[in-house]
């Protein structure tokens, strides 16, 4: 059986439960756009689906697969994958968006993961410190960074067993020595519970959308022996950087270029010794914490660094 063919009986599968979709139709809609529009297997997957629940007047939490599997949360590295969670609620924060409920940080021996509920789910609402089995949740990744979203179909159990909540932070330390490409400002989907970067105006997901500015660093930082991609999130690089957003904004309409902003960025922050802390993901540190020991002639730190 092909690839196609098992992804196109699969989307089938997901909607067996709600509408009848036939798989040979699902296939000749993904074989026409990756074949003759050349689009990725995974992306035409989305738009397909997401084609279906359009005509199925479904939103897409309504939509889940049967027979999840119970996983750690440090072991969760796909992206809307489906999953079962035995955790322990151990922090919630203000949600910055009336859409959604409740966000954040649950836990189990592994480590912590960030979780969203969303108010369309009317979901029951989760305590902070209490233990609960989560059935049906989904996995969600955004630079690297995995979260997981509670649905309308999401089963929730509270627990009266203690779960010891693991460390899953990393602290790593160096010079920042580079500032990749797709930083400074950027733009994001702004399509409810969507948060990807766009390329040229486009989410992978949704299309041609209008995108809502947001700022981020993604850097290098170099200890001498070890060469560490990390990332700071907005919050993190005003406070890296001094610079806000607006500020950000109003550099970027004044010069009639977006560029300017990482470029601004850069001539303060690179040769400059930081010592930061936050879960791994992928190959990128996400920055929590950060520490700024000052200026370093970067060169020379390396060398030194090296000798040791």
């Amino acid at each position: 059986m092909s690839e196609l063919r098992q992804e196109a009986e699969a989307i089938a599968e997901q909607f067996s439960d709600y509408t009848e979709v036939d798989p040979d139709d699902v296939e000749e809609r993904l074989e026409t756009l990756v074949d003759e529009y050349r689009v990725p297997l995974d992306e035409a997957s989305r738009s397909v689906t997401n084609s279906y629940l359009e005509d199925a007047g479904m939103e897409r939490d309504e939509l889940g697969r049967g027979g999840s599997e119970e996983v750690l949360v440090n072991d969760i590295d796909e992206d809307e994958q489906w999953v079962d969670l035995r955790v322990k609620l151990v922090d919630l924060w203000e949600p910055r968006s009336d859409s959604i409920s409740q966000v954040g940080l649950l836990g189990d021996e592994s480590g912590t993961i960030k979780f969203v509920a969303f108010e369309t789910s009317d979901l029951p609402e989760l305590t902070e410190g209490q233990s609960y089995e989560l059935s049906n949740v989904v996995t969600d990744e955004y630079e690297g960074s995995y979260s997981v979203k509670l649905n309308r179909t999401t089963g929730i159990t509270e627990i009266d067993d203690e779960i010891e909540v693991g460390d899953n932070a990393d602290t790593v330390e160096g010079a920042l020595v580079d500032i990749q490409s797709g930083s400074g400002l950027i733009k994001r989907c702004p399509e409810e519970d969507c948060t990807r970067v766009l390329q040229n105006g486009r989410c992978s997901e949704h299309g041609q959308v209008e995108g809502e500015f947001d700022l981020r660093i993604k850097g290098v930082l170099d200890d001498g022996e070890t060469v560490t991609e990390v990332i700071f999130d907005r919050e993190a690089t005003e406070e890296l950087t001094g610079m806000t957003l607006e500020e950000a904004k109003d550099m970027a309409m004044d010069a009639l270029d977006t560029t300017v902003v990482a470029e601004e960025m850069g001539e303060d922050v690179l040769g400059r010794y930081y010592r930061v802390t936050g879960p791994t993901f992928g190959r990128y540190v996400l920055v929590d914490e950060m520490e700024d020991p000052g200026t370093v002639d970067v060169e020379s730190a390396l060398i030194e660094a090296r000798s040791i």
